[in-house]
């Protein structure tokens, strides 16, 4: 068989592991003739290919981004797109697709299943917001990266008697905020799930000056809102899947917790920082086991599927199952985060 593989959406550590996964288990298993699809689904409708062989995944493993490189292309917002893919998959030989992406991305490989491109889907997204599956690898390392954070300023907050902010990725859910914040010890987690009110934000800082904190660490996904209001927008405009560029809810926050408790107030914004670098030990092993698994659904021609993770198993489920069921914040363990606040 010949087998494309493309990743698209944002970058998650773990990608290349995946590929390396796909590409070798294909090669020396099936005999496969595997085919990198470059920039996601714009690779398929602009035709840009790259060769995948044993000697172009050595050392993929511990390396970020995508070989493949990415984008938040839509073929389905653009004139003739889906025809393009189908006519230049047929153009190429290509049998089947692996595709790596989140919730916008394999929504696509659903639609393109439909009309007869067989795909098999790989869960991806740093935001652990895809439904059906248990994790998405390099959550975990997000979650570390933030964790450093926190504990790098704790001591800054505690010698300057400060309140920090830390604006962590979570356009939707709060998966990030959370476990980070509850691992970095964070006294306050404001999520997308659980609106907030700044007046409950302050007091909980004001309390623990009480008992003699100096000093407060927050933890804020990008998604989050002030009750009764909308989400905060950087910029203007959106991709081809019609989401909004967020960020700057931390210094909203910031400016407001400073106003409200004259205790100074600084605000740091992770960003790309929890996508880019190495992927931890748990997220390496997570994209090999995936990778693994997409390209034998591919020879048991189980197309319109994604593997996914559950309890410690690798199973499959239908993509048409996945799509738009975004996966929110187990609330008991935000409950636990709220035993720490104030």
């Amino acid at each position: 068989m010949k087998v494309g593989v493309l990743s698209g959406g944002g970058d998650a550590p773990g990608i290349n592991a995946v590929i390396r996964a796909v590409v070798r288990k294909g090669i020396l298993s099936y005999g496969d003739e595997m085919i990198g699809i470059q920039d996601g689904w714009r690779g398929l409708v602009e035709n840009k290919f790259i060769p995948l062989n044993l000697k172009t995944i050595s050392g993929l493993l511990p390396r970020g981004g995508s070989i493949l490189g990415t984008s938040r292309t839509n073929p389905f917002k653009r004139q003739g797109g889906p025809q393009k893919v189908l006519e230049i998959t047929k153009l190429n030989a290509i049998d089947a697709v692996v595709v790596i992406g989140g919730d916008d991305t394999l929504g696509v490989a659903n639609k393109m299943t439909e009309l007869g491109l067989n795909c098999v889907g790989v869960p991806k997204t740093i935001d652990n917001d895809l439904g059906l599956t248990d994790y998405t690898f390099g959550f975990q390392t997000a979650v570390h990266i933030a964790c450093e954070a926190i504990d790098r300023l704790h001591t800054t907050a505690e010698a300057h008697h400060r309140v920090m902010i830390l604006e962590v990725m979570g356009r939707y859910t709060g998966w990030i905020a959370l476990e980070a914040g509850i691992a970095g010890g964070a006294d306050v987690v404001l999520i997308p799930e659980k609106p907030f009110d700044l007046k409950e934000v302050c007091k909980f800082i004001d309390q623990r000056v009480k008992r003699g904190k100096m000093f407060s660490l927050v933890v804020v996904a990008e998604g989050a809102k002030p009750k009764g209001s909308e989400k905060i927008v950087y910029g203007t405009g959106s991709d081809e899947f019609g989401h909004p560029r967020l960020g700057g809810v931390g210094y909203y926050i910031g400016k407001e917790i400073e106003k409200c408790t004259g205790i100074e107030t600084r605000v740091v914004v992770l960003g790309h920082l929890q996508r880019g670098g190495s992927p931890i030990a748990y997220d390496r092993v997570l994209a090999t086991r995936y990778g693994i698994a997409a390209i034998d659904l591919v020879h048991k021609g189980q197309y319109g599927k994604m593997v996914a993770l559950k309890g410690n198993k690798i199973v499959s489920v239908l993509l048409k199952d996945v799509i738009g069921k975004r996966k929110t914040v187990d609330l008991e363990l935000y409950e636990i985060a709220k035993v720490f606040s104030g």
